[in-house]
């Protein structure tokens, strides 16, 4: 089947969703906004207001529900970006602090290069291919301490773990830890965020997602989350604390992150600054996301409020 959709311009664009039931309070400031953000990005936040059409057999534009408005779309977009930040802010915090842990834990047990010594790693083809893009950064970086380093020292080739560790991304993280071989190295490393070590593992390869998704301006807030959390079963405190019918929403995400926030640095606000957000969002929008019903009454959000 050959593409034949005529390219729109914003007006024609404006016109199109009112054809179709949208409303607009004002179409000077709807033309501004979808001059700056991509008609097709918009529709993903105008999808859950869509219906069929029902006075058009096979007609494939949907139509919108009733009272739908340009406004409200454009407030669930400005949600999920100031959610996007929220969620950045968290996953660095988190990563920073496994990275430590991974480091610390090795270093302290194995020595100053423990990461080079396959015989402490599941599988040799992994740890491989965790060297190889570890060399790859390596002969890319510029940081200060990679080039005292060299300059210093001959043997070993490479840095310290405790050096190496800030070059690595989630993604290598998160195959360098679950590669660990010892099961107590891996349990001492997620002792310290409080957790057992299949759920820090598991957590740490979806945060890689997650992170890509905000990274790249993707929309969270109602996705279906592809690589899904491991569900602690202790503490009994945060493991009451998830929505286990909505495993693969983000709000099961928020709850493990402020988790470990809270765990990292106590006195954090990012909870409470993730309640005021989400308290301005409508039942649908937070069921959405995959939010019980009762989700304010649950930690950690109860001590937010």
């Amino acid at each position: 089947m050959q593409f034949e959709k005529p390219p729109l311009n914003v007006a024609e664009q404006i016109q199109l969703l009112k054809s179709r039931g949208m409303a607009f309070a004002n179409d000077e400031r709807a033309c501004r906004v979808l001059q700056h953000i991509n008609y097709y990005r918009l529709r993903a936040y105008w999808l859950p207001f869509e219906v069929p059409n029902q006075h058009v057999q096979d007609d494939k534009d949907h139509v919108f529900k009733p009272s739908t408005d340009f406004d409200t779309v454009v407030g669930l977009y400005v949600f999920d970006r100031k959610l996007r930040v929220l969620l950045l802010e968290a996953i660095e915090r988190v990563e920073i602090a496994m990275r430590t842990h991974w480091a610390q834990v090795l270093a302290e047990r194995h020595g100053s290069h423990a990461y080079l010594d396959v015989n402490l790693f599941h599988k040799q083809q992994i740890h491989d291919s965790c060297m190889k893009s570890l060399d790859e950064e390596l002969m890319r970086s510029k940081e200060t301490f990679v080039e005292h380093y060299r300059s210093k020292y001959t043997q070993p080739s490479r840095p310290p773990i405790w050096a190496i560790c800030e070059l690595l991304t989630l993604g290598q993280l998160s195959k360098w830890l679950n590669n660990v071989k010892l099961r107590n190295d891996r349990q001492a490393m997620a002792q310290r965020l409080g957790m057992d070590e299949v759920v820090i593992c598991a957590f740490a390869h979806h945060l890689t997602h997650v992170r890509n998704l905000c990274a790249h301006h993707s929309r969270v807030w109602n996705r279906k989350l592809t690589f899904t959390m491991t569900m602690p079963k202790r503490p009994f405190d945060v493991a009451t604390q998830f929505n286990a019918n909505e495993d693969r929403r983000i709000y099961n995400t928020l709850v493990m992150l402020a988790w470990c926030i809270k765990t990292i640095s106590p006195d954090t606000t990012w909870p409470i600054r993730v309640h005021a957000l989400l308290k301005e969002r409508t039942d649908f929008e937070l069921k959405s996301m995959g939010a019980p019903t009762d989700w304010e009454i649950r930690q950690p959000w109860k001590l937010a409020k």
